[in-house]
């Protein structure tokens, strides 16, 4: 019986370890937004223009297969290693990278990634 108990305080103690740590991610979401929002109403009241940060990763998902692509999309894919069907991968934003998808758009879906960093 003590072996249960000890296990299940262990288990109750882990979960609210747990439990702070997710508060904290949405507290730090929360202020995100709040001061991109004061950002955004500090520009407009001065009259000027608040452009929000560019994103520094994308997320790349390859959506049609390989019949039909010419040469240089194909190469592109493969510089990209995707080489198969829903493969995706994480990509680090730069002007190269940018016209790269734009070359290999039809094939691919993209977009920025929402890291949660763990561990």
């Amino acid at each position: 019986i003590s072996l249960a108990d000890a296990a299940r305080s262990a288990s109750k103690a882990k979960r609210k370890v747990i439990f702070k740590r997710a508060e904290s991610y949405v507290k730090s979401y929360v202020s995100k937004g709040k001061e991109e929002v004061r950002l955004k109403r500090a520009a407009r009241a001065a009259g000027d223009f608040y452009v929000p940060a560019e994103p520094k990763v994308y997320f790349v998902d390859r959506i049609r297969g390989i019949n039909e692509i010419a040469p240089k999309p194909r190469k592109f894919l493969q510089l990209l290693c995707l080489l198969q069907i829903n493969n995706g991968v994480f990509v680090k934003v730069t002007k190269a990278t940018q016209q790269m998808l734009r070359l290999v758009e039809p094939y691919i879906t993209y977009g920025c990634a929402i890291l949660l960093l763990r561990g």
